[in-house]
């Protein structure tokens, strides 16, 4: 199967990537704006609703899905075996969880005086070890590297060290959760095994999908909730309910790329709009037993989106694969080359001007129509930032 995947980038899946990262930091933004529609926030846990915020994270779930056979095929063609890519797998997914634990410990709960410096200098700190350890380097002589990557890994021990939480500065890093990173770690994994496991097999990935909604729904039962013995299958739901969305995309790949020429495109559309009405037709048929809910990641949440994100996808591969209309995707180059960077560029930016006790963000502009355009501009300034970052060879990847 890993063959008959094309073996160049597809523009339109970059080109989505990179629109959902831009928008992942507009709504970041957004989300410290005060007296903005309910739209454009995430709608409560109990709302039964959805607004477009609620189907950024899922959108980049369903993008990683799309790139995973892209991203095996690429390595096993660069030689490695299967005990090589295993490890690449878990690389990656270490990496993720490492990185969303430093965030998440670093957004509350610390202790700073325990610690004995600031959690902004504390987190520039982290930001620098992460570029260090994930930069892409262009030295040729790999001892440079090594030193760097070193110092940057030894950085992260020493940060996790220093950590301390609660009042009494006793309590160290752990993972109250995940992070955004974490969670997109975890599915990663589960989908990268679901994938090889069943290669292109398109009926076993929609059994999956199908198992992963189950699991979801045997940890909300009150008996597992309930049973110390199984209450692990409650606390992995929310990560069965991710890898869904993310078995989406894979799937959605298939259908479009698997065995270039092997079908018309009009066919591919079709059964790609066959899959989004299976995935609708399923929410539908769950809604009225578990409620739209991102907080929650309930299965209604997860088809709804993946739903989207089928349409989505299909209007950009139809601009841009087929009627060739690409000129407009390189304004999202960067962030659809370098998302891991680009992601991170608020929180070093938030971390470096309160180490400098600069002001970043105008007081002005934090509420309503003008508080919207600021989160704008400062979402376009940050795919500069990442375009100017790339120049000087600064590109982090898992």
């Amino acid at each position: 199967m890993q063959a008959a995947l094309k073996p160049q980038r597809i523009l339109s899946i970059d080109t989505f990537r990179g629109i959902t990262i831009l928008i992942m930091v507009f709504v970041n933004e957004l989300a410290g704006i005060r007296d903005i529609p309910q739209w454009m926030k995430h709608m409560p846990a109990d709302a039964d609703a959805m607004t477009f915020v609620d189907v950024v994270f899922p959108a980049f779930l369903f993008i990683v899905g799309m790139s995973v056979p892209f991203a095996l095929h690429n390595r096993m063609q660069k030689g490695d075996g299967f005990l090589r890519l295993q490890w690449h797998i878990v690389w990656r997914t270490a990496g993720l969880l490492v990185l969303g634990i430093f965030m998440v410990n670093g957004e509350g709960g610390y202790n700073e005086k325990a610690m004995g410096m600031s959690i902004h200098l504390w987190l520039l700190l982290f930001y620098i070890c992460a570029v260090l350890v994930w930069n892409v380097y262009s030295a040729q002589k790999r001892v440079w590297v090594y030193l760097l990557r070193t110092a940057g890994i030894a950085g992260l021990i020493a940060l996790a060290c220093i950590y301390r939480s609660g009042e009494a500065g006793t309590g160290h890093m752990q993972p109250r959760w995940w992070g955004i990173l974490g969670l997109i770690g975890w599915a990663y994994l589960f989908g990268c095994i679901v994938f090889q496991l069943f290669q292109k097999n398109i009926f076993a990935m929609l059994v999956m999908i199908a198992f992963c909604i189950s699991f979801y729904i045997a940890g909300q039962t009150s008996f597992v909730q309930n049973n110390s013995g199984l209450r692990w299958i409650s606390n992995q739901a929310g990560n069965a309910a991710h890898t869904s969305v993310v078995l989406c995309g894979i799937v959605l790949s298939l259908i479009y790329f698997d065995k270039p020429g092997g079908k018309s495109v009009t066919r591919r559309f079709v059964e790609a709009g066959i899959f989004a009405l299976l995935l609708f037709a399923a929410g539908y048929v769950l809604r009225p037993y578990f409620e739209i809910s991102k907080i929650n990641a309930t299965p209604t949440w997860c088809l709804y989106s993946a739903v989207i994100c089928c349409i989505a996808f299909g209007i950009l591969y139809w601009l841009i694969d087929i009627k060739k209309k690409s000129a407009w995707t390189h304004f999202f180059k960067p962030a659809a080359t370098n998302p891991l960077l680009t992601y991170i560029i608020p929180g070093i930016l938030y971390a470096l001007f309160s180490v400098l006790q600069i002001t970043l963000f105008p007081s002005g502009l934090r509420y309503g129509l003008p508080g919207f355009f600021w989160a704008v501009f400062y979402a376009i300034a940050v795919m500069y930032a990442a375009k100017g970052l790339i120049r000087i060879n600064i590109r982090l990847q898992l």
